[in-house]
């Protein structure tokens, strides 16, 4: 790959459900947490939290609530759902413990990452718990190909901000955007703010999805093993 030219030499990768099984290590977590309450797991608790979670998190992108109430919130509305007492703050910091130890990948994302540092510098880009995100690189093989995690609560903004991508770009060593490719799978916050920041994208996404209106990545794939192809030529 080294005597081919390098379309994109600076990666940006999102980290959750584009290289990591954050639905897997979402899962286990949660599993954890209620075990310490004593209540059973089921399929519909999982939904139900995804779905508070979620909502809050676009929320957050969107800069209409801050991490703390972000995480404040999102379990004493799963535990008024399900009828439990208990501390939703406190239970948030239990859960956080247990998904930091979570490193656990998506599908050839190990592979492919080797691949593409042998050619470009890795960086990832996520809108997260700093502690949880970079604890969870660390205890994954990805830890030694990346040069550097920028998570939002250590910038002061999230993607899609523009704010975000200033301040990784100022610290990306001779960085250009021409040379710069963003991979993710939200068109909300990679997508849309991989174009408000004047870059090239690419959506990571199953099949069947459909791309919102005003969003326009520059490549799709479905398949993490599609993307040297597309960085490489």
């Amino acid at each position: 790959m080294n005597r081919q030219r390098v379309r994109y030499p600076i990666l940006l990768l999102d980290a959750d459900d584009t290289l990591f099984d954050f639905q897997k290590a979402e899962k286990n977590a949660l599993k954890q947490l209620l075990e310490e309450f004593g209540y059973p797991y089921t399929d519909d608790v999982l939904n139900l939290y995804r779905s508070i979670n979620e909502t809050l998190w676009r929320r957050y992108e969107a800069g209409e609530i801050g991490k703390n109430e972000l995480q404040a919130t999102r379990f004493s509305r799963l535990f008024t759902e399900l009828s439990l007492i208990g501390d939703g703050q406190a239970a948030n910091e239990q859960y956080l413990d247990h998904l930091s130890e979570q490193g656990c990948l998506m599908n050839h994302a190990l592979e492919v990452c080797q691949k593409l540092a042998s050619c470009c510098r890795l960086y990832i880009v996520t809108n997260g718990i700093s502690r949880v995100q970079r604890k969870r690189l660390e205890k994954s093989p990805l830890c030694a190909l990346v040069s550097n995690i920028f998570v939002s609560e250590d910038t002061g903004s999230q993607k899609p901000q523009t704010a975000f991508f200033d301040y990784v770009f100022e610290r990306i060593p001779d960085f250009s955007r021409e040379k710069a490719l963003i991979v993710g799978d939200s068109l909300t916050s990679d997508m849309r703010g991989g174009m408000n920041a004047g870059i090239d994208t690419c959506w990571f996404h199953g099949t069947g999805q459909d791309i919102a209106e005003g969003i326009m990545p520059t490549y799709e794939i479905t398949d993490l093993t599609q993307l040297p192809k597309l960085i490489v030529e």
